[in-house]
């Protein structure tokens, strides 16, 4: 990518899309294009297309989509695969008719890999096992997405790239108390408990299922260094017909859900009592990424639990007052499972 060149951000507002367009800004790309679902609805064929024949954008970045926790995904599992297919079959499909896109990259979600797959997750690992139930409606979304990526670029010769996150974290998220996932919502929950002086935390499951965490601003260096590949690496990976084109994004390591509440409790000041609900879903039992396709081609993070923890709760205490974090009652514990 040129620094003039036309980048469109599909889901600017978003964790990643934010975050997406705060490096592209920092490392001089000036030519964005930005909208809002008020100005364009994604889930309109009849507004995407016009968009993309009138702008024309050079590369994009396919950051929009429905996201939320385990409570949220066997709450509306309907809405989770409705919209997300409507988002991403629009998204695709008026990149390749629209005409001048060079490149594309597709954000899916490590929840693509099946529950029960040899760690760490291998990229050719997607499609050999069952999906974890709990947000079976939003991974089946996202595989639909590769698949489809994957049959442009087979029969249009198109240049569609999908990295597959690892659960992320950082600035610009939601913490709202059901469908939150699990930084946002441990930092909701660990706050809470320090404003209202409370012995301990309720959490779901039994803290022992095992999570790689990513930084947001990470996350976006990565998908900006693999769009900005050179040529024969970019082929090498969106090109094949015999190899998805997939490549995982993490950081290379997990810890429990408990060690991550530990040091959550840390960074925002509190030390209360961690007590576990195992009645309530643990979520998939690991989810580690094997990064080895992308650490080869020169990536890696630079960002720290610790720190990019400490960076997520300054944005939290910057946007929300203690007045707009209430209490949630027992029967709203925070969510474990994130995408």
């Amino acid at each position: 990518m040129q620094k003039a060149d036309k980048i469109y951000v599909a889901g600017h507002t978003g964790l990643v899309g934010s975050a997406l367009v705060r490096r592209l800004r920092q490392t001089g790309y000036h030519n964005l294009l930005l909208r809002s679902h008020r100005e364009l609805d994604l889930t309109d064929a009849s507004a995407v297309r016009p968009f993309f024949s009138e702008h024309r954008p050079q590369y994009v970045f396919l950051a929009a989509a429905k996201v939320g926790g385990i409570w949220a995904n066997q709450k509306f599992p309907a809405e989770f695969i409705f919209e997300n297919l409507k988002i991403q079959t629009n998204l695709i499909h008026a990149c390749w008719q629209g005409g001048g896109v060079e490149r594309v990259i597709f954000l899916g979600s490590s929840c693509i890999y099946p529950k029960f797959a040899p760690q760490p997750l291998r990229e050719e690992y997607w499609f050999t096992g069952p999906l974890e139930p709990t947000n079976r409606a939003y991974a089946v979304a996202k595989i639909a997405g590769v698949e489809m990526g994957w049959a442009y670029n087979r029969q249009y010769g198109c240049r569609f790239l999908a990295a597959m996150p690892t659960n992320l974290y950082g600035a610009g998220d939601h913490y709202d108390s059901q469908t939150s996932h699990l930084i946002p919502a441990l930092i909701r929950k660990m706050h809470q408990a320090r404003i209202t002086g409370a012995p301990e935390v309720l959490l779901w499951g039994s803290g022992e299922p095992r999570r790689e965490l990513l930084y947001s601003d990470d996350a976006a260096d990565a998908c900006i260094f693999l769009m900005n590949l050179p040529q024969a690496s970019f082929e090498l990976l969106a090109a094949s017909a015999e190899t998805a084109p997939l490549i995982n994004v993490g950081s290379g390591g997990d810890f429990t859900v408990r060690e991550i509440a530990e040091v959550v409790a840390k960074v925002v000041g509190v030390s209360p009592t961690l007590r576990f609900d195992a009645t309530m879903p643990d979520g998939t039992p690991r989810k580690l990424l094997d990064v080895g396709r992308l650490s080869a081609l020169g990536w890696s993070p630079s960002t720290d639990l610790p720190e990019g923890l400490g960076k997520t709760y300054a944005d939290f205490c910057a946007r929300w007052s203690e007045s707009s974090v209430p209490a949630s009652g027992p029967e709203k514990p925070v969510t474990q499972c994130v995408s």
